[in-house]
């Protein structure tokens, strides 16, 4: 790839310190939306699907757009993208603060994430032009670091500010610290190339569209019924797009996503362990802050606190796995990464309404250093599993699975939640006069919205306190049987990557990739970089 940009212009400090800004804004914005949920549905009475796209519009934007935000990075300039890309973040952040009701709130949170795809792949795009050699390693190190600190401390950091401001102000700080990127966007160096190819409007579209039908399916089936015609139109419309999405693909010259890429076991399977390691990751973080702030009574600030037993290892665990990769083969790091996870998510079945932080700190650390594992390992892994000449291809087809695989175990996560906290309140409601009686589906959308007190104080006196022990039973039972499924899965794929990871290794000529960041993409959609830190 031409570097188009003058040497002497390349600011390196002003880059790195305008981009890991950016870059710590990113989690927070995602994580911080799940501790508003609580608070947006006390304010604005909308249902559980309407309040669960907050998090997921963000991430369904946020993970189809990354490739093609990489090719606009290429072809119209990253300094240009990365400005373009701050602004939309920030002022979709402002909308959002701002927003006078449900729907604004997730078109808003939709178009944030448009930015923040802008933000990501231009911004690592940025370092990898601004620095080379030894130097490039620290930036992206830094970079990294950046990022999982906004991921580690955005739950508590939005219940502080939650708690103090209210809701509206955990998307206003974002758009205020936003708007300062952008100033500080127009005083870096450009740089594009000059042979970037044309942007695969095609795929981005099918891909978009097919995520947005499987999510809208998943979240309004509680509601309307699996068997209600725009259920199962929405999933048989995913089905289609999808599959338009593969025929795309195959037909362009440089496609936006080489799906041929799947054909290789190990790439297929390391795909596989990530959306597996987000599918039991994330979740957590958008749904432990209803449970705690429901049947704890915690403020948000409080359940934030309580979640940094969960992320903070996160931030440590992927050196500690540099280091280990000198006595441990990769392959056992990544099955690790993976099956800490499966153990930490079953344990966590011991969490009830009143359990201390001891008695939680043991899954929360399990989980996190097997999270931290895998954000040390699996994007290494999976570059080095592929041809050189492919790595920037599958470094970014690798952060659209993620991504995509956490915008969708969300919506699953969120709607057995409230399918089995339903079946468990089945007719126990019948015995408590009040609008709730009969009427299971309701109650457990606004548990899930993290209330009780509200809905408690709809009975008569002196049936509160057990009404609320009903609830708070039900909703831990529904919790417990969703962290029992997210086990499950996460054991089956460890299974598949000891399998595959056993039975197939990489090319020799491959080796030396795993050291090393590819510099050469082959394709349109990756711009010479080190794969992108993962954002959860």
């Amino acid at each position: 790839m031409k570097d188009t940009s003058a040497p002497g212009l390349r600011r390196p400090g002003l880059s790195l310190a305008t981009v890991v800004l950016a870059s710590f804004l990113l989690p927070i914005s995602l994580t911080g939306a799940s501790v508003a949920m609580p608070g947006v549905a006390e304010n604005f009475h909308n249902s559980l699907a309407a309040g669960q796209w907050i998090v997921n519009g963000y991430d369904l934007t946020f993970a189809s757009f990354m490739l093609a935000c990489g090719a606009f990075a290429d072809r119209f300039g990253r300094r240009k993208v990365f400005a373009i890309g701050s602004a939309v973040f920030a002022l979709a952040s402002l909308v959002s603060a701002f927003a006078g009701g449900i729907v604004v709130l997730d078109v808003a949170r939709a178009v944030a994430g448009v930015g923040a795809a802008a933000v990501l792949t231009s911004g690592s795009a940025l370092l990898a032009q601004t620095f080379d050699g030894p130097a490039r390693a620290k930036a992206f190190g830094v970079f990294g670091t950046a990022v999982g600190i906004g991921q580690a401390f955005g739950p508590f950091v939005s219940g502080a500010l939650s708690t103090a401001f209210g809701w509206r102000a955990i998307f206003l700080v974002p758009a205020v610290f936003g708007g300062i990127v952008v100033g500080l966007s127009v005083l870096l160096p450009e740089s594009r190339d000059p042979g970037a190819k044309r942007v695969d409007w095609a795929g981005t579209f099918t891909l978009t569209t097919a995520l947005a039908s499987l999510i809208a399916a998943l979240l309004e089936g509680p509601g309307l019924g699996w068997g209600h015609g725009l259920v199962v139109g929405g999933f048989l419309l995913s089905a289609l797009l999808f599959g338009a999405f593969v025929v795309a693909e195959r037909r362009r010259p440089h496609p936006m996503a080489d799906l041929t890429l799947f054909r290789q076991p190990q790439f297929a399977s390391l795909c596989a362990a990530a959306v597996a390691m987000v599918a039991g990751f994330t979740p957590l973080l958008v749904y432990l802050p209803s449970y705690l702030t429901a049947v704890n009574a915690q403020t948000t600030l409080h359940a934030g606190v309580d979640l940094l037993m969960l992320t903070v290892p996160t931030i440590f665990f992927p050196l500690v796995a540099g280091y280990l990769q000198r006595w441990i083969a990769v392959r056992h790091l990544v099955t690790a990464s993976v099956g800490l996870p499966a153990a930490g998510v079953a344990w966590l079945t011991v969490i009830e309404p009143g359990i201390g932080n001891w008695a939680s700190l043991g899954p929360f650390l399990v989980i996190g250093i097997g999270v931290g594992i895998a954000f040390g390992v699996q994007d290494g892994a999976a570059v080095s599993s592929v041809e050189p000449s492919r790595a920037g291809m599958a470094a970014g087809m690798f952060n659209t699975m993620r991504l995509g695989g956490e915008a969708v175990a969300i919506a699953v996560a969120g709607t057995l939640l409230v399918s089995f906290t339903r079946l468990r309140l089945g007719s126990q409601l019948d015995r408590f006069p009040g609008p709730y009686a009969n009427h299971p589906e309701t109650l457990a959308a606004l548990l899930n919205q993290g209330q009780l007190q509200g809905p408690a104080a709809t009975v008569p006196a002196g049936m509160r306190d057990a009404f609320t022990s009903v609830a708070s039973s039900a909703y831990t039972d529904g919790l417990h049987s969703v962290l029992w499924v997210m086990a499950g899965f996460c054991a089956a794929v460890t299974v598949l990557v000891a399998v595959v990871g056993a039975r197939h290794t990489a090319p020799a000529s491959l080796e030396a990739a795993q050291s090393e960041p590819a510099t050469e993409p082959a394709t349109e959609s990756a711009p010479e970089t080190a794969p992108a830190p993962a954002l959860v």
